[in-house]
C-alpha cells in the first residue's frame, strides 16, 4: 500500500501523545534544554551542531541501517518484544546521558530530542503508529518496520482495546 493511500494506524489519544511529546522534545533540543530570562530579556541556549545532528546526521544513520537490513533481509522488521523495546530504551537513554559520562559528546543529548521529537511529528502527519525512531525511514523507503518502544506502545495498544481492535 503506498504512503498515500494507507489508513492512519493511530488514533485520537495516539496523535496527541505523540504530538505533546513531539513539540516537548523539539523545544527542549532547539533551546538546548535552557530557557534564561535576565534584564527582562529571554535567552535560549540553541546548539546549531546539535540541530543538525538531530535533524541530518541521526536520520541518515537510521536510515542507511534500514536501508541496508531490508537490502539484507527484505522482510519486514517486527523488533517489537520486550528485549528490542529494551535495547531501544537503552540506546536512547545513552544518547540522552552522554553530559554525564562523555562530555565531549554531549550534543548528542539535545540532537537525540532533536531527532526524537521530529520523528514523533511526522508519525503524527503520517499517522504512523510505530516507534519514532523509524518514522523517517519508514516514510523515505516506504517501508513499515517496528521497533519497540516502552511509551507510545502502549498507549497505542490501550486506544486499539478501547476501540475493539485487537
Amino acid at each position: 500500500m503506498s504512503a498515500n493511500t494507507r489508513r492512519r494506524q493511530i488514533g485520537g489519544i495516539g496523535t496527541a501523545a505523540r504530538v505533546g511529546l513531539g513539540l516537548a522534545f523539539m523545544v527542549l533540543g532547539l533551546t538546548g534544554g535552557r530557557v534564561s530570562v535576565l534584564h527582562g530579556q529571554v535567552g535560549i541556549g540553541f546548539e546549531p551542531l546539535s540541530v543538525a545532528v538531530g535533524l541530518v546526521g541521526f536520520p541518515a544513520v537510521v536510515l542507511g541501517w534500514q536501508w541496508l537490513r531490508a537490502r539484507i533481509v527484505p522482510t519486514r522488521l517486527q523488533a517489537t518484544g520486550p528485549g528490542s523495546t529494551a535495547l531501544n530504551m537503552l540506546v536512547l537513554a545513552a544518547l540522552l546521558l552522554t553530559p554525564w559520562y562523555a562530555p565531549p559528546l554531549s550534543f548528542t543529548s539535545v540532537a537525540a530530542l532533536v531527532f526524537y521529537g521530529a520523528s514523533m511529528l511526522l508519525a503524527v502527519l503520517r499517522g504512523y503508529s510505530g516507534c519514532e525512531v523509524t518514522a523517517i525511514s519508514n516514510w523515505i523507503l516506504g517501508r513499515d518496520d517496528q521497533v519497540g518502544c516502552l511509551v507510545l506502545s502502549p498507549v497505542d495498544d490501550l486506544e486499539r482495546r478501547l476501540k475493539g481492535q485487537m
